[in-house]
């Protein structure tokens, strides 16, 4: 299995964790939810829901179309085939939750493993920023020291674009430095604690993201019976 078809696959147990849902609705998830998945056609989509399916991991179902906006109705209409996770799905996708390595920090797998940290354990969690910091701290350290050896050839644009580009792996990593903060203070969206003590208490299993203005985030059909 691709690294990219993995992440797909995770996504869709995950949306389906949520509530049961048909191809048009995955799909429109994905692309909206979880901006890494924008380019993902349907043509990518089925067969990821065909192998989920054949794991045992999902079931089909057969359920009403969704009715597509400015869309003539056609005669005849098949029905839509509504995706259900099965218990073997969801135990699946809680190990896949439980991972920590590599591929959770990763450019990709990291958009779509923080779109699912509210399904996640704290510590968990931890793991997989601290893992992700250490990772674009490294790649600071190595685009600082290109630049220093590349300056004096470098033209003003591509000087410019090259800053541009550390400044962006700068912000996320103040980002992740924020949400490390609010992990371990246990706080939630609202700055509290997850139980509604005062921020700094530990106490509490849901983390939270900081409220800061300038921190921004990872850019975190038809389907008929045959």
């Amino acid at each position: 299995m691709s690294r990219r078809s993995g992440i797909l696959e995770f996504a869709v147990l995950g949306l389906l964790r949520e509530s049961p849902m048909h191809g048009y609705e995955l799909r429109k998830r994905l692309n909206t939810s979880l901006g890494v998945f924008r380019a993902f056609s349907y043509g990518t989509l089925y067969p990821c829901l065909k192998t989920l399916v054949a794991n045992g991991w999902l079931t089909e179902e057969p359920g009403s179309a969704p009715d597509d906006a400015g869309a003539a109705p056609l005669a005849g209409r098949r029905a839509k085939i509504v995706y259900r996770l099965t218990p073997e799905g969801k135990e699946h996708f809680e190990e896949l939750l439980s991972q920590t390595g590599p591929d959770a920090y990763e450019d990709e797998h990291f958009a779509a493993r923080f779109a699912f940290f509210g399904q996640t354990s704290r510590d968990v969690r931890m793991r997989v920023l601290e893992g992700r910091r250490s990772r674009l701290e490294e790649r600071l350290e190595k685009m600082r020291a290109s630049l220093a050896r590349t300056r004096e050839r470098l033209d003003d644009y591509t000087l410019e674009l090259q800053r541009h580009g550390m400044e962006s792996v700068e912000r996320e990593v103040r980002w992740l430095n924020e949400l490390i903060e609010s992990e371990r203070a246990g706080r939630d969206l609202r700055g509290s604690t997850a139980d509604g003590s005062a921020p700094g208490s530990t106490s509490g299993s849901t983390g939270g993201l900081p409220r800061h203005r300038d921190s921004t985030g990872p850019d975190p059909s038809d389907d008929t019976t045959t």
